[in-house]
């Protein structure tokens, strides 16, 4: 199947867990590869499947039996790839359009808990108060140690104007509390667009939907209308847990010049899976061009992409791709680090199966799976510091998570084991200080970051991160329209 053709999505939190990608594939599942089966391991399998059925306490249903099987041994494999039953499948179509009905939280499994990622903007989750780093321990009373992500999304959904009930456990506090919380059909915005102040404006992607491009060329185009003479524009990608990667591909290629330049590039087993992503119409959109008439200064006005541990997957792409191209200057903390595909095999008309087949890389070659994209200006979120940067959750934090490029297990483990105190010792001081103090509203009167990203562009000085070394502390320059000739994979069509 052509490239141009392959459409996916890339990181669905709310809906799925924490930052999910996957492809479409629409041709047939192909036949596995000439190795032999390993018929001793299958006949244990069958023995202990032979035995549950004879010996169990009761009986079970062979249906039952198999799903467990298959979605056991998929969810082994990685935090992303997993089985979809026919109400995951439904879900996950849902998200997709960008609505569903729930709380509006993305979370994540640590260490058998469920740990929130962050509360989505506007939702019934934010608006109670939950935060980024809170620990979910009961679900409606059902205690969620071990539960999967995906078990867990799967309990907080449920009928409009129905009521779920959370335990909260957040660290620092000596006790959990409980908080109902009513499901509303979450309809996120996926872009918002606004001048800043004269000459400035902000444009932020919360989510990569099916109508991303279509609100990004309609706000765009206003901003203009507005001010033609735009001095500046900063793309907020903070907290954008991704979405279809058409979208990925369409918002980049709305701020490159050229339209031929490669967006990004993947690397897997299956020659399919070793592919280039260019700034052409045929790779965002399947008709129509969302992006025809946009504004010609959208490609020279200089730009700063905002970003931190809560971008991942289609918003890396994104500020990876800008920043290889040096289109834009990448200001905030490193990313999430959710650099892999799922593609979705579907076994029935109703269920599938999520599987991760490759790794995504930047124009550049730069592997973004557990490293992240980071930035040109390291800016903490607040004057006082990073302060929920300590609580969040990185792609490389989750267990059993696809191993980046360089990356060592051991190595990884000794790290860990090292930051530990340092970490405890983060969010302790960062929930003292978060408090009571109210969620940061993007592009608001007291957002930090985007007031340092004003003053890149006025050249005035920008408060960089504590512990920046002096030599850092240099503003790099913008180079709108500066191109660099990336590498395309060896196994990548040309076209």
């Amino acid at each position: 199947m052509g490239k141009a053709k392959q459409f996916g999505f890339i990181g669905l939190g709310m809906a799925l867990g924490v930052a999910a990608s996957f492809q479409f594939s629409a041709h047939a599942q192909k036949a596995a590869a000439t190795a032999p089966l390993p018929l001793d391991e299958l006949r244990q399998l069958a023995d202990v499947y032979g035995l549950i059925k004879t010996d169990y306490v009761e009986p079970v249903e062979d249906k039952k039996l198999l799903t467990e099987a298959i979605g056991g041994m998929v969810a082994s494999l990685d935090p992303h790839s997993t089985y979809l039953d026919a109400k995951a499948f439904r879900d996950m179509r849902e998200a997709v359009q960008g609505k569903f009905v729930g709380v509006g939280v993305e979370i994540s499994n640590e260490d058998g808990a469920i740990k929130v990622v962050s509360p989505i903007e506007d939702t019934p989750a934010y608006k109670a108060g939950i935060k980024a780093g809170d620990l979910i321990t009961r679900i409606d009373n059902v205690p969620v140690r071990n539960m999967s992500a995906d078990e867990a999304v799967k309990r907080m959904r449920g009928k409009v104007g129905s009521k779920v009930t959370l335990t909260i456990a957040r660290p620092g506090e000596d006790k959990p509390w409980v908080v109902p919380v009513a499901r509303e059909e979450i309809k996120v915005q996926s872009v918002k667009a606004k001048m800043v102040e004269p000459g400035y404006a902000w444009v932020r992607v919360s989510q990569f939907q099916e109508n991303t491009l279509d609100e990004l060329a309609k706000k765009t185009k206003a901003l203009y209308a507005e001010q033609p003479d735009i001095k500046g524009l900063v793309l907020d990608l903070r907290n954008d847990p991704g979405g279809l990667l058409p979208g990925a591909i369409g918002v980049s290629a709305a701020f490159l010049p050229k339209p031929d330049q490669v967006i990004v590039t993947t690397k897997g087993q299956l020659p399919d899976s070793n592919q280039a992503f260019y700034g052409r119409r045929e790779f965002y959109a399947q008709r129509g061009d969302p992006l025809a008439g946009l504004p010609a200064g959208l490609k020279t006005v200089p730009m700063v992409v905002l970003v931190n541990g809560g971008s991942a997957s289609a918003s890396e792409i994104v500020a990876g791709a800008l920043q290889d191209y040096q289109r834009a200057i990448v200001m905030g903390s490193r990313t999430f680090g959710k650099g892999s595909v799922q593609t979705l095999r579907q076994l029935s008309a109703d269920t599938a199966i999520k599987l991760t087949t490759a790794r995504y890389y930047t124009p550049k070659g730069r592997p973004i799976q557990a490293t992240g994209v980071t930035p040109d200006m390291r800016v903490d979120e607040t004057a006082e510091g990073d302060l929920l940067n300590a609580l969040r959750v990185r792609e490389s934090d989750l267990q059993r998570h696809l191993m980046g490029e360089g990356e060592k297990k051991e190595a990884a483990k000794d790290v860990i084991n090292k930051e530990v105190t340092a970490n405890l010792a983060q969010q302790q001081r960062a929930l003292a200080l978060l408090k009571d103090r109210k969620p940061l509203e993007f592009g608001g009167k007291d957002d930090f970051q985007l007031a340092q990203a004003i003053n890149h562009f006025k050249g005035l000085p920008v408060q960089l991160a504590k512990g920046v070394p002096e030599e850092q502390k240099a503003a790099p320059k913008a180079l709108p329209g500066a191109e660099h000739k990336p590498p395309e994979l060896d196994a990548a069509p040309k076209k």
